[in-house]
């Protein structure tokens, strides 16, 4: 039986369609292997934008009006999508468990969470 199977000459094809080419294949050493992206201060010296007029719109000048849509709502504990608000302490919340905490806090403390957001407020 293994003597059949070392006479048959079976030829396989190098690379199979259905399977992924094989990274060494696909890039020879020293070629990269990826997209590269450039950060601004790349862009701006590739493009010599110091050369163009103030007035022509470019990435160092870029100009955009306000935005259409409200501000999303930040709870100012956690940094989470807050979706309630404290009345009494003028505090986004996030959920129950930041609330608790929220009116567990001395009143100088909620004045510094309120000054990091620019809200901060004379309590009662």
């Amino acid at each position: 039986m293994e003597r059949e199977v070392v006479d048959a000459e079976l030829v396989l094809p190098t690379h199979l369609n259905f399977k992924k080419i094989q990274m060494y294949d696909k890039y020879p050493k020293g070629q990269s292997r990826g997209r590269h992206w450039k950060h601004l201060k790349q862009i701006l010296q590739a493009e010599n934008y110091h050369v163009y007029t103030p007035d022509e719109p470019n990435y160092a000048n870029i100009e955009s009006p306000p935005s259409i849509h409200p501000p999303k709502r930040i709870c100012d504990i956690t940094g989470y999508e807050a979706p309630y608000f404290d009345p009494r302490t003028n505090m986004r919340y996030a959920n129950a468990e930041v609330f608790k905490l929220v009116r567990s806090l001395p009143k100088e403390y909620v004045q510094r969470y309120l000054a990091l957001r620019n809200a901060a407020v004379v309590l009662k």
